[in-house]
């Protein structure tokens, strides 16, 4: 907690003051980066910045400027937030970025932080012709960052997302109108596949939950303030993995390709189909567990992942 506030909006007048304070006070209250921030300092900087409504990447010289006393007590209010919940910075201001694009973001649904915005951004090349994708499915889409982002990256093709929570639908829905993208992201409520009409996809791609439940119940607060819908898959974190990986087969093309992250589950996942040649993506901002599989694998090897289910 924050006492003494009178000295400190006395002392603290600056972008930049706040910035400096604020990473002090996360350090020395040990709190946990990793929900699109690595550093005290970078989480400071985005909470800061984002409670001014300034962009990311605005002139250095705006750090020097002078803050009204209104601004240096939402400030003040919520580094205090941060420090007293450790709900991770995003639901605290309400805006993430993903893929170089601003994202809606609260409590139903998960801070975008996927490496998949790397993926999306090269559009898939080489796995696919960009000009040639049609339909692309985001399966577990959250907040629908990457949808959202899928529809920038291909703005011919028809993208669904969806997602068994109508929560997470609720903020999914907000930045679908706020990207202004309501007749190329079609939403909807199933759980995986069960309600989508027959359909085959050029691209499927999912960030789904797969983390084992005792792995979930070790995470740092900062995890814990998200929907554990979001993460949770089983004792070994697999079980929508699986699902997806036995029912990809009837929705891709012959070209297609199916997408996924597994995170922390990723040894698992090779290690309980080690003669699958899951082919691990490698990424240049960091991440990794994330595999693909070309619709002729997912065919290939069919009969396994439904044994395995």
């Amino acid at each position: 907690m924050i006492t003494d506030n009178q000295d400190i909006l006395i002392s603290l007048t600056t972008p930049r003051d706040y910035i400096r304070w604020a990473a002090s006070r996360f350090t020395e209250a040990e709190l946990f980066f990793g929900h699109g921030t690595l550093t005290a300092l970078d989480d400071a900087a985005a909470l800061v910045l984002q409670s001014l409504h300034l962009p990311h990447d605005f002139p250095d010289f705006y750090l020097e400027a002078h803050l009204t006393r209104a601004e240096r007590e939402e400030l003040l209010a919520n580094i205090s937030e941060r420090l007293s919940t450790r709900k991770p910075t995003a639901y605290i201001t309400h805006h993430a970025r993903f893929a170089n694009l601003p994202f809606y973001v609260d409590e139903r649904v998960l801070v975008p932080r996927s490496p998949l915005a790397e993926v999306i951004q090269e559009h898939f090349t080489p796995w696919v012709d960009a000009e040639q994708v049609e339909r692309i499915l985001d399966l577990c889409t959250g907040s629908a960052c990457i949808a959202i982002a899928c529809a920038y990256a291909f703005p011919e093709a028809q993208v669904d997302a969806v997602d068994i929570s109508a929560d997470a639908l609720e903020v999914a829905a907000i930045n679908v109108g706020q990207h202004e993208l309501e007749g190329q992201v079609q939403l909807w409520t199933s759980d995986l596949f069960d309600v989508l009409p027959p359909a085959r996809y050029d691209i499927i791609v999912s960030n789904p939950p797969y983390v084992a439940q005792s792995e979930w119940e070790q995470l740092p607060p900062e995890f814990h303030a998200e929907p554990e819908l979001g993460f949770t898959a089983g004792a070994t974190g697999l079980d929508i993995v699986l699902r997806i990986l036995v029912n990809a087969r009837d929705y891709l093309t012959e070209t297609g390709i199916l997408v996924v992250e597994v995170g922390s589950s990723a040894e698992t996942l090779q290690a309980t189909f080690p003669e699958v040649p899951f082919y691990w993506l490698d990424f240049e901002r960091g991440g990794d567990g994330v595999f693909l599989l070309t619709a002729e694998q997912v065919s290939q090897y069919h009969s396994l992942f439904k044994a395995a289910v």
